[in-house]
């Protein structure tokens, strides 16, 4: 096992070397050709530049790869994961020119223009050039109050400075994140230190959330903050954070019936030897589903537990109060917000520019950009087929979740979102592992290697590096689908046989002559 102090300062290194490698060669203002692997090779950038990339981002990875073995303590782990954000504050954005589109819709949204009618191409900015090509004619995709929060960043009136304020409000999000993770963890029965290192730790934390000040920091953070509070049975604040995670990115609201499920959870808390109530979990399924048959107890007044028995009468009330709570603080706070803005709800429109980029990272579009090498474009077609895959996955995600850990399906659920949506992005694996990481025990792997993966593809400004090998990355992960899909049905065939002769053997047992 690696030693902590190990651990925290080999990150640390990283970090600086990721700092360097900002310095060097961040995304800047005006945007200049992007560096790719040809211009590295070509030594067009030094060698200074893809070293301090390569070594800080090999030195973060397997830090935090390293380190989920070796953390002592809760308050160890978020020491160095502030520790190893604080290197990129003061530098260049890394990893993509998202923060200049963001600084630009906030100078449009403050001096009273509609980011939702057009980009700056059409809206202007006087930080226009500064903006990738690709978006410079999209508009905002963001809900209303991001809107507002970079708008107030904008009124600085300098570029470096809206670039500080998106980068406070990236460390807001991530503040959330930071106070929500001890009732996530309670609730999921993991250790507190784990969950924070495999959140706050996480590469993508510093390279994408900080220093590329995105706003999914903010939206995670709220998001989580939601989540926390309908654990605890806070219905209308609950409700509220998740409105204003909606607010900020719609994909916030995958979780929201997951949270309704959290609000519906009853514990009993029976009454011990020393007279204080001890929490047990038990069925849920009583508020969910009511009917007549005998039920787990629910928790009664004075921490007295309900006997078992047809005393469901009530949980039809509750669970229309919890209802009411929720989706009501939702509505209130989205209402609210979309007023203060302006706005109104032109940014649901506005979501279909977001799929623009065409990378063979996302599911059902590298299959699409694998049957187009023999036959029509089919990558809006797969992305149609996608989004309805996601719909069916989600209800089932749903269903299940009522008899099971609602807050772990509420990973699942944004982990399915992350896979089967038209777009990824590497920074978007930093949301079912906000949730996951303080509620999965188990195969960690399948969420520790591919936020690792998702760290490393993207170059000091912002070229993905799965663009290099666009045509067989597509190939493959199409043939992984493949094969993946194939060996569940193999395996899911193979168990309902030994469940069949399970039962043929106990049915020959259970005979009078056996």
């Amino acid at each position: 096992m690696p030693r902590p102090a190990v651990v925290r300062y080999s990150g640390l290194a990283g970090s600086v070397s990721l700092a360097v490698a900002a310095w060097l060669g961040g995304a800047t203002n005006p945007w200049q050709p992007t560096v790719t692997p040809g211009t590295i090779f070509a030594g067009d950038n030094g060698v200074l530049l893809p070293l301090a990339w390569l070594v800080g981002t090999g030195l973060l990875i397997a830090a935090w790869v390293l380190g989920v073995r070796a953390v002592p303590s809760a308050r160890w782990a978020y020491v160095t994961a502030g520790l190893w954000m604080l290197p990129l504050l003061a530098f260049l954005p890394l990893g993509s020119y998202d923060a200049y589109s963001y600084a630009c819709q906030g100078w449009q949204q403050s001096a009273g223009l509609d980011p939702y009618a057009g980009g700056v191409d059409l809206l202007g900015c006087p930080w226009a050039d500064a903006v990738a090509p690709t978006w410079r004619d999209a508009p905002a995709p963001y809900g209303p109050l991001f809107l507002v929060l970079a708008g107030i960043a904008a009124k600085t009136s300098s570029l470096a400075g809206t670039l500080v304020g998106l980068r406070v409000i990236a460390l807001i999000g991530i503040a959330l994140i930071a106070v929500s993770l001890p009732v996530l963890a309670r609730r999921g029965n993991v250790p507190l230190g784990r969950a924070v290192w495999l959140v706050l730790a996480c590469p993508l934390v510093p390279i994408h959330l900080i220093s590329g000040a995105h706003n999914d920091a903010l939206m995670v953070g709220l998001m989580v903050a939601g989540l926390a509070l309908a654990v605890t049975r806070k219905g209308w604040a609950a409700g509220a954070l998740l409105g204003l995670a909606v607010a900020v990115k719609a994909t916030a609201v995958v979780v929201v019936p997951f949270a309704l499920l959290l609000m519906l959870d009853r514990r009993m808390r029976p009454v011990d030897n020393s007279g204080s109530p001890s929490e047990a979990p038990v069925d849920n399924s009583a508020v969910l589903s009511p009917s007549t048959r005998s039920v787990a107890p629910v928790p009664g007044r004075a921490g007295e537990a309900v006997a078992n028995g047809p005393k469901i009468s009530a949980a039809p009330a509750a669970a229309w109060r919890a209802i009411v709570a929720l989706v009501g603080g939702l509505l209130i706070a989205l209402g609210v917000v979309s007023l203060v803005s302006g706005r109104g709800l032109g940014w649901v429109t506005a979501l279909s520019g977001s799929g623009v980029s065409v990378q063979w990272t996302s599911l059902p579009t590298a299959i699409g950009m694998t049957i187009d090498l023999v036959g029509p474009d089919a990558v809006p077609v797969t992305r149609v087929i996608g989004i309805v895959a996601l719909a069916v996955v989600l209800a089932y995600l749903w269903w299940r979740a009522r008899q099971r850990d609602a807050l772990l399906y509420a990973g699942y659920a944004l982990a399915a979102t992350v896979l089967l949506a038209p777009v990824f992005h590497p920074w978007y694996a930093f949301w079912p592992l906000a949730v996951l990481g303080a509620t999965l025990h188990q195969h960690l792997r399948w969420l520790v290697v591919p936020c690792a993966v998702a760290s490393a593809l993207c170059l000091p400004d912002g070229y993905n590096l799965a663009l290099a090998v666009k045509t067989q990355g597509a190939v493959a992960m199409t043939a992984f689908i493949v094969y993946f899909a194939w060996k569940s049905v193999h395996e899911a065939k193979n168990r309902a046989a030994e469940r069949r002769r399970a039962d043929h053997d106990l049915h020959r047992l259970s005979r009078p002559d056996a």
